[in-house]
């Protein structure tokens, strides 16, 4: 008999055709369960006869039977259209996700730019909810190409605030928010408000966080670059979550969210004063990958994302702005 191992690309539906055929022992039977017709079904039989080398089927008496060959064939062919029953519909079903009894690792690559209270309520809800599942939070810097590690299974999804999203990515936009000034209590631009003027505030001296786009310069920097203007940078720090204590010793300026700023005011000796430049409201976004699109697991995750954020967002306020 000759091997149809060779022939890797049968279609499953002669598979199927070999199987009800031997198992039928007739070609009249097989096309009514097929749901085919004689003819078409005679023609799959002298294919694969020609494919396995074996007549499959002889005649006896009035009738016919399965050769040798055939009936070795039976169970293989059966298994195989039993695994591949198996593997589609797999495929096609929507696998009911358990967040009390899920034991997974998620990988979240992050910013602290949003809400210093994010991360941490974030966490807090996923230990709660689902406290089988571990998280690997990941910091975003200069040299996190977002879509590359997304694709490598490097990272499940991204937080964080762009002007343009990288593309080729599935995008949840999460919240926007105006950007200030935060800046000490004894900051010129607190005590004199009508001389903090957009020549001011560009010439003060500015903190400002490290990029974490790739080979970017920030959101507030590139929407300045846009509008011919540039600020003198003289910090720039890779610790988001230290820069308000930086801010509230010195004459530093940070132009960042309001939300971001909101949470130091009472906890540091520091103020929320207008940007007199005018400049789009920060934008934050949830990226992932088609790689994980589909995850039930991962689609949870992003809905508790979604939640921490919307929660956050009135608790900020909206207070005078300087």
């Amino acid at each position: 008999m000759a091997s149809i191992a060779g022939s890797i690309n049968i279609d499953l539906r002669l598979v199927r055709v070999l199987h009800t055929v031997i198992a039928e022992r007739s070609v009249s039977r097989a096309a009514l369960r097929l749901r085919s017709t004689q003819p078409v079904v005679s023609a799959q039989l002298r294919r694969l006869r020609a494919l396995t080398g074996d007549p499959l089927l002889v005649r006896a008496g009035r009738g016919l039977v399965p050769t040798d060959a055939a009936l070795q064939m039976l169970a293989p062919a059966q298994r195989l259209l039993d695994d591949a029953e198996a593997l589609f519909s797999a495929r096609q079903r929507t696998v009911a996700f358990a967040p009390a009894r899920s034991e997974i690792t998620v990988r979240l690559a992050a910013s602290d730019y949003l809400d210093p209270l994010f991360l941490p309520e974030l966490v807090a809800r996923v230990q709660r909810e689902a406290p089988g599942i571990r998280i690997e939070m990941q910091p975003l810097s200069g040299d996190f190409d977002v879509q590359a590690r997304l694709a490598a299974g490097d990272a499940d999804l991204v937080v964080g605030n762009w002007l343009r999203p990288p593309e080729e990515l599935h995008l949840g936009r999460l919240m926007s928010d105006e950007i200030v000034c935060l800046v000490a209590d004894e900051h010129p631009a607190v005590r004199q408000p009508r001389a903090w003027t957009a020549e001011r505030y560009l010439d003060s001296e500015h903190i400002a966080p490290a990029a974490f786009h790739l080979g970017g310069r920030g959101v507030i920097d590139e929407q300045l670059q846009a509008q011919g203007l540039s600020r003198r940078i003289a910090v720039r720090a890779a610790h988001f979550s230290l820069i308000p204590m930086m801010v509230a010793r010195t004459r530093l300026v940070l132009t960042t969210g309001r939300q971001f700023c909101q949470r130091f005011l009472g906890e540091l000796p520091v103020q929320i004063v207008r940007c007199p430049v005018p400049l789009a409201p920060m934008a934050y976004y949830q990226l992932w990958h088609e790689r994980t699109h589909r995850s039930t697991a991962l689609k949870w995750l992003r809905e508790q994302v979604r939640d921490v954020a919307r929660e956050l967002t009135p608790a900020a306020g909206r207070t005078r702005t300087r």
